[in-house]
């Protein structure tokens, strides 16, 4: 995925000033505010090929549904109002264009190590130093170090978590949400914010690229998302293994291999 430039700073600035914002309004400044954040999505996306709209589109989707469970029914979080504000499932998109951004503009190894030492970092903090036991944030943080290990998309989960992190650091801070003590039900001690939440974006993300296609090629008409993405190259080997069938006079179905 190519996107501008600018986006390393516009967007995380305009987050900056969304969350501010949020705790001076109502209930209907937040109406306001959301309708703001769906626009200037539509605009950070509108210089972007289909198939990078496709996952932005795609993490807002499952964020959307990560935050109606987490916040919403779990009560892991709550925001200022006990509501899930209107601008909160577009504002998950423009996180997700600022890390990728980030990690389109700046080196992706120095940026995968940086992320990896502060993630470890937090999480061995959250279980000594930190005022408030994390032990929820601790659990979430191998997972993450694996993606950054492993991935083929680990310099993108590493510049989501630096964006991720810096707001959830930022937004706790002022009062827009909050982070309950203990997991609900389960009693976990839990960090304000927990140090593993960046894992939960890895999710989303990972989900996002197994939908992007079929969100890209429905906009199109076509439900054969995978072989469209494939190159003629990989479309030609595809078709001299798989077999190709015909249909005699009688109706049955021969098959040969055409090698």
């Amino acid at each position: 995925m190519t996107v501008p430039r600018w986006y390393v700073v516009a967007l995380p600035a305009y987050l900056a000033a969304l969350l501010a914002l949020d705790t001076h309004v109502s209930y209907h400044g937040q109406l306001a505010l959301g309708a703001l954040t769906f626009v200037v999505l539509a605009v950070a996306l509108r210089p972007l090929v289909p198939f990078a709209r496709a996952q932005a589109v795609g993490v807002v989707l499952f964020a959307t549904i990560g935050e109606v469970t987490g916040s919403l029914v779990w009560g892991v979080y709550h925001y200022r109002l006990h509501n899930l504000p209107l601008f909160i499932p577009p504002a998950h998109g423009l996180v997700f264009l600022s890390g990728v951004a980030l990690s389109r503009y700046v080196r992706a190894r120095p940026l995968v190590w940086a992320a990896a030492v502060a993630a470890a970092v937090w999480g061995i903090a959250g279980l000594t130093v930190l005022p408030r036991l994390d032990v929820a944030g601790a659990i979430g943080v191998p997972l993450l170090l694996v993606f950054l290990w492993r991935s083929r998309s680990r310099a993108t989960y590493a510049g989501v978590f630096v964006a991720v992190a810096a707001l959830e650091l930022y937004g706790t801070s002022i009062g827009t949400w909050r982070w309950a003590t203990t997991l609900p039900g389960l009693g976990i001690p839990d960090g304000n914010p927990p140090s593993g939440v960046a894992s939960g974006y890895v999710w989303f993300d990972v989900m996002a690229l197994l939908v992007a296609p079929w969100l890209a090629y429905a906009g199109r008409g076509t439900l054969k998302p995978m072989l469209s993405a494939l190159s003629g190259t990989e479309r030609s080997s595809i078709r001299r293994r798989e077999p190709i069938g015909t249909i005699n006079a009688s109706g049955a179905s021969s098959r040969a291999s055409v090698t």
